[in-house]
């Protein structure tokens, strides 16, 4: 459709007409994400036009054409300044039903959603398409709808959740979750202003159907039940996805409000959706937000006295932990997946479980560090999880490295000594750097007393045991035993020699451990070495 025959037209023609006009519109451009630069201005022209349209007395037919047609324009971030204004904001934010009522109160809001047609509901779901779309495009659509206070609107809308038709929660949910992304001064004015995160707890329960048997324990989800329905899970999602940015970095919060998230948080963890995937992703939600919970809310993840605990345990429920370490194992396991966006979120949140919870890192080590047997195959060669995690020390991400590395210290009680033992000195230098235990001690976390005993099989081939690698080694042929004094001397020398030459190059550098443990020139760690003040005569 040629833009200027059909601007020309949308000013001459009545109400009825511009619909059909929108529509065909609509129809050829559905599908289309990249737009001709060069009919920029005539598509920023459509855009004002349209919502002239919308500003005036139509039908919701029209209504719905018009705002189908915004949605189209709003994938391309070069036109949207005609809608990133107070005027169009409030024009959108009026069709999607996001005016702060407090007036009214919930009764009114409860009768407008069930008095609305089907017509006028399709109205809201494609205002709130469109700003998502805006919202998400432009920076100055972002400022003004803190200058309209759509985070209030946004909020009097979750008071209704019980009342939304499903694409109006998922898209309310989900332009929630941009606005506390992109802006973090909306962030501020929905947690102390609007209350969100209380009321997005109350979104979850409601979609998650919790039924509280306890202070912070929900009843367990009836194993004969069919799986959580695919529209309850977007939305949940949604929701998740909005809770995560308004407890980033969050300090001085309830202490209460976190411990119900959490136990939202095992229940959702407890539950199945139509497929595999849509699990995983769930479970990926709930893992990143339960890193956001203060690690002494961790224990609800255990806690549950109606349904029990193990015995070996303390009497802890250790189900929710099971399924995190099954997600771990999963996302270790994905061909070619983001380490650092896929699994260093669950390591972190295991290790921080482990840190503070005892029957956690007790319940975790059981299955990833067991007492060792065969210390014969090196540490991170073989498929247990484990190998796998030793061999993540290494990894090429900073990040993941680390993270994996931390995860194992942590589960050997943070002893430098049965870190070594199960991963070898060689997978360990990178952290042992960076926590100045190149010498051997502690990590700075207290933890209980009781000790892992050692089997038999690993005592007996402790003495053979290459601290380095971390396994026994087969014995090596002597390359000098058949040598002479002298050829030995000579290749020793030769050795001096090509050591000095490299580090008079700078190409190496001699480094020793500091008495604090970390490393460093070696010309630093002789002059800290302790004075001998013995008597020089003395024997």
């Amino acid at each position: 459709m040629d833009l200027n025959n059909m601007l020309s037209q949308l000013e001459t023609t009545n109400a009825e007409e511009v619909e059909q006009l929108l529509r065909q519109y609509n129809r050829e451009n559905s599908r289309i994400f990249a737009f001709d630069p060069k009919e920029e201005a005539l598509r920023s022209k459509l855009c004002q036009n349209v919502l002239s349209v919308l500003g005036g007395q139509v039908q919701p037919s029209c209504q719905r054409t018009c705002l189908e047609t915004l949605r189209i324009l709003s994938r391309d971030k070069s036109v949207l300044a005609p809608v990133a204004t107070r005027e169009g904001m409030l024009t959108l934010g009026g069709m999607a039903r996001l005016h702060d009522r407090e007036e009214g109160g919930d009764n009114q809001r409860v009768s407008e959603e069930d008095t609305q047609s089907e017509e006028e509901e399709r109205v809201v779901v494609e205002a709130l398409k469109c700003l998502c779309n805006v919202v998400y495009n432009s920076p100055a659509a972002q400022r003004v709808s803190i200058e309209v206070q759509l985070a209030h609107g946004l909020c009097a809308s979750l008071r209704t959740a019980r009342t939304w038709h499903h694409e109006v929660g998922l898209f309310t949910l989900r332009l929630l979750f941009l606005l506390s992304a992109l802006q973090a001064d909306v962030r501020g004015i929905l947690r102390r202003e609007c209350h969100a995160v209380r009321l997005l707890t109350e979104v979850l329960e409601h979609i998650l159907d919790v039924r509280w048997v306890g202070p912070y324990e929900v009843a367990c989800p009836d194993s004969q039940a069919l799986s959580m329905p695919a529209e309850d899970n977007e939305r949940a999602m949604e929701a998740l996805k909005a809770l995560f940015n308004l407890t980033l970095s969050v300090s001085g919060e309830d202490d209460h409000q976190f411990r119900l998230i959490t136990a939202i948080l095992r229940h959702l963890l407890m539950l199945k959706t139509e497929t595999e995937e849509k699990t995983e992703e769930a479970h990926s939600h709930a893992v990143n937000l339960l890193n956001n919970m203060p690690a002494s809310c961790l224990d609800v993840l255990i806690d549950v006295p109606v349904q029990g605990g193990h015995e070996n345990y303390g009497g802890k429920n250790m189900d929710a932990i099971q399924v995190l370490i099954d997600f771990m194992g999963k996302r270790i396991d994905k061909q070619g997946s983001n380490y650092k966006e896929g699994l260093t979120p669950v390591l972190s949140l295991l290790t921080e479980g482990s840190r503070h919870h005892r029957e956690i890192r007790r319940f975790i080590k059981a299955q990833v560090l067991p007492p060792l047997k065969d210390v014969k195959i090196r540490p991170e060669i073989g498929t247990t999880t484990r190998n796998k995690l030793v061999r993540l020390m290494t990894h090429v991400d900073m990040g993941v490295k680390q993270t994996a590395a931390e995860f194992l210290f942590v589960l050997c009680k943070e002893s430098v000594d049965n870190l070594l033992k199960y991963t070898g000195y060689g997978n360990a230098a990178g952290l042992l750097v960076a926590r100045g235990l190149l010498s051997g001690g502690r990590g700075e976390t207290q933890y209980s007393e009781d000790e892992d005993s050692d089997t038999e099989e690993y005592k007996s081939a402790k003495p053979f045991i290459n601290p380095i690698t971390g396994h026994v080694e087969e014995p090596m042929p002597n390359p000098i035993e058949e040598m002479t004094e002298e050829q030995k001397e000579y290749e020793a020398q030769k050795l001096v020699n090509m050591l000095d030459k490299l580090s008079r190059q700078n190409l190496i550098r001699p480094m020793g451990v500091r008495p604090d443990g970390k490393l460093a020139p070696l010309e630093e760690t002789l002059c800290d070495l302790p004075e001998d003040n013995s008597d020089s005569d003395s024997d």
